[in-house]
């Protein structure tokens, strides 16, 4: 029985390995087509040159959970390169959110480039004391991964909720313009392959986030499928009939002006 079993471990092991990394494969890819894909929404921003009625709060919260997550995956944090793929897919997404927000900040109008660069110092300041708090202050290598790990779960859940402000403006203003189908799609499908990995991985830090993640994506479609199918024209008669509310009375006063 032995002389049977021994061959078949190191077969076994090689087809783990090769599962984990296929994994990995397609966590990259999708978590990298989900980074990017603001890309397209930047394009119309420096093709206008102006930011209109885009929100730079996911793309803050964004740069924030890729910042703590990247060094959640840093061995000083975990254990040796365990978190390896967690570690490059953040510092990763650190480098494209960025330079979304430098976007951002160089075509937004004064008051908006404040209110931008406050929220960025401000969670660049949060980021540098879970840094400097974790690696100085706490010596017990588990707790050092507990803490900065919660750090991240809050990050990531703040990250993930941060679309609600545009599910909110879709249904105000009862139009997806600003709501883009296949960035709620492939955030659907990035938080479920990285719930997947957090579950497999047995890392609430991982799941957890990405589980209210799905939840969020799941939402953002729902309201995008309701919200698709409504038309702008009664928005463009309101402007029409306030066009005609401000002709009358200067053709009025013209008409009244001219003595028979």
């Amino acid at each position: 029985m032995l002389l049977y079993s021994a061959p078949m471990y190191p077969t076994t092991c090689l087809y783990i390995i090769s599962y984990t990394m296929f994994a990995q494969y397609i966590m990259h890819c999708l978590t990298l087509v989900f980074t990017m894909f603001p890309r397209l929404t930047f394009k119309r921003v420096i093709k206008k040159a102006s930011v209109e009625e885009f929100s730079c709060i996911p793309y803050i919260l964004a740069l924030f959970s890729c910042l703590t997550y990247s060094w959640y995956g840093f061995p000083v944090v975990s254990y040796g390169w365990e978190n390896m793929t967690v570690c490059s897919i953040s510092s990763l997404g650190v480098l494209f959110e960025g330079t979304f927000i430098s976007i951002y900040v160089w075509f937004a109008p004064r008051g908006k480039k404040k209110q931008v660069m406050l929220m960025a110092s401000l969670i660049l300041a949060v980021f540098c004391m879970t840094v400097f708090f974790s690696s100085f202050s706490i010596h017990n290598h588990h707790i050092r991964k507990v803490f900065v790990g919660s750090v991240g779960l809050v990050s990531s859940i703040s990250m993930y909720g941060s679309p609600l402000v545009a599910m909110k403006q879709v249904i105000r203003t009862k139009s997806v313009e600003f709501m883009p189908f296949y960035l709620s799609l492939f955030t659907l499908f990035t938080s479920l392959t990285w719930m997947a990995y957090g579950v497999i991985g047995r890392d609430p830090f991982i799941a957890t986030p990405n589980c209210i993640g799905s939840i969020m994506g799941i939402l953002q479609l729902v309201v995008y499928c309701i919200y698709s199918k409504c038309k702008e024209a009664p928005k463009v008669l309101h402007d029409i009939e306030q066009a005609n509310v401000v002709k009358i009375p200067t053709s009025h006063v013209d008409t009244k002006g001219h003595n028979p």
